[in-house]
């Protein structure tokens, strides 16, 4: 049954199956850094955003196998240093990394570190927000991976690693507010190499230290997931390994994440995939089982106290539908909907939802690096997903565009792909740019252009533009969706001008259609 499960699962099958089982991954997207808790009977999740604003994505499910987003917990990444601002565009790959969340005194609390910036917290009554404003803890660099945890006796720890000094982990106490951290307190509680993915849980009385870090099997490195226990928050701790992780081609390293329990008292374990490819870091859901007081992910298939990848299985509760996986978006709210996030903290006067009520207005910015599509502000994105069909479809009304402007819908990672328009000397042109290498097409007499990037499992997108929205022709080569900065592929538009500060475009739909779960 495993085996084909893992077979759905690479033929693009993923999450609820409709039957009452689901598939791995359950989001086939870059939901990277996850950390997961149970408040009643609703679940919650985080995902690490990096350089993308607003920062740190909250998930919420009612199964565990079905999540969609609410909001995020920094709308400003300026909050945590200039370097994220649209005129420095500086933190690729950097800002918000894993953290975790917790339910304390009526209260969500949200902990992370940036590796440059430090420590940073906030807490809220409502996952959805709003969010208190953050709060940096520790003002440090070479920190990350970190987890609050209150003990019984109302006393707060953190526990993380400092990566810059060969991956020692510490535990440290906090402050009865939980916004400083009482160094004094702090001992390194455990180290090996690369040693992060902290959580830390008490359960029957018991404390466990959750982590991963990576060891060499078959001559191949690989991320093991370790767990340490003791009856005392300082150990000693006796350690074992939870589940065996075997490399990309096999089971794509299922590492960081973190421990949930039912309604009902079953485990199990939210995971991402840590090979990236172009669909990011996907998330995943493991069941997990107890033996002789010791969580074991995965399924134990040869009986060696270890468990292994899980591609599949019966849903944890029934009675929730399946979720619909849409992130299209006609922009006739007063804000934006949670799947989207600029690529750094965008320039508040270049865009606008109220200018024209029921589009969404990107004027141009000027790049900070002329020819350089990476140091364009106000690119608006979202993540792109793996499935047997991915079609993203964007109409833009392009009457407003001046000399000079280029504007369309865009694919980005570690490389980027444009297709849009660029106005010169008065005429619009269709453009097609894989990063840095342009074809040209014919000129543009409409005021309104449909642009359309199609791709297949494979992460192959080709492209496509129309100026009716009914007939649509093929323009510029296949371009492959890949992996860059910790993040997967991000699609989305994009207005710039590298003249002036002139034109603007009205994006009057995005329209992303995901093959169903079940296809």
């Amino acid at each position: 049954m495993e085996d084909n499960y893992n077979l759905l699962s690479k033929k693009g099958a993923w999450g609820d199956q409709g039957d009452g089982t689901y598939v791995n991954p359950v989001l086939p997207g870059d939901y990277s850094d996850p950390d997961a808790i149970r408040v009643g009977d609703d679940y919650y999740a985080i995902s690490s955003t990096l350089h993308c604003s607003p920062g740190m994505a909250v998930l919420h499910s009612k199964d565990l196998v079905n999540w969609s987003m609410i909001g995020h917990v920094v709308p400003d990444l300026t909050s945590i240093g200039p370097e994220y601002d649209y005129d420095r565009m500086n933190r690729y790959g950097r800002g918000v990394w894993a953290g975790a969340i917790r339910f304390h005194k009526y209260k969500y609390w949200v902990y992370f570190f940036t590796p440059d910036e430090g420590l940073f917290m906030s807490t809220a009554t409502d996952p959805a927000g709003p969010w208190e404003p953050l709060h940096r803890v520790w003002e440090v660099a070479g920190w990350d991976d970190c987890c609050p945890f209150w003990d019984d006796d109302g006393q707060g720890y953190l526990v993380a690693t400092h990566f810059a000094d060969n991956y020692n982990i510490h535990l440290i106490k906090l402050s009865e507010d939980g916004k400083e951290l009482l160094h004094d307190s702090g001992r390194i509680i455990h180290q090996y190499k690369g040693s992060e993915a902290n959580k830390l849980y008490k359960i029957n009385g018991t404390y466990y230290f959750f982590h991963s870090e990576v060891r060499a099997r078959g001559g191949v490195e690989a991320r093991d997931v370790m767990m340490l226990r003791s009856e005392h928050i300082y150990g000693p701790y006796e350690e074992k390994e939870i589940i065996h992780t075997h490399g990309k081609e096999i089971d794509r390293e299922p590492n960081q994440g973190g421990l949930v329990q039912t309604v009902s008292g079953d485990w199990y374990f939210i995971s991402h995939q840590g090979s990236g490819a172009h669909e990011g870091r996907p998330l995943h859901l493991l069941p997990v089982t107890w033996v002789d007081g010791w969580p074991i992910i995965g399924d134990d298939t040869d009986g060696d106290g270890v468990g292994e990848m899980v591609w599949g299985g019966r849903k944890p509760i029934n009675g929730h539908p399946a979720t619909v996986l849409s992130t299209s978006d006609d922009f006739d709210r007063a804000d934006l909907k949670p799947y989207w996030e600029w690529n750094h903290q965008p320039r508040a006067d270049k865009w606008s939802l109220t200018e024209r009520p029921g589009y969404l207005r990107l004027h141009a910015c000027q790049p900070i690096d002329r020819d350089n599509f990476f140091t364009v502000c106000n690119v608006l994105s979202q993540r792109a997903f793996r499935t047997i069909h991915n079609e993203a479809t964007v109409k833009i009304e392009i009457g407003g565009m001046a000399d000079g402007q280029e504007a369309g819908l865009c694919h980005f990672a570690k490389t980027y792909c444009t297709v849009g328009v660029q106005q010169l000397n008065g005429t619009r042109v269709l453009k097609f740019n894989n990063s840095g290498t342009v074809v040209w097409g014919p000129k543009l007499t409409s005021t309104a252009l449909w642009l359309r990037s199609v791709w297949n499992i494979d992460g192959i997108s080709r492209f496509e533009y129309s100026v009716d929205g009914e007939q649509f022709e093929s323009f510029g080569d296949a371009y492959q969706l890949g992996w860059g900065n910790y993040r997967g592929d991000r699609i989305g538009v994009y207005s710039l001008n590298g003249e002036s500060e002139q034109g603007y475009i009205d994006v009057d739909h995005f329209g992303y259609e995901v093959a169903g779960s079940g296809e």
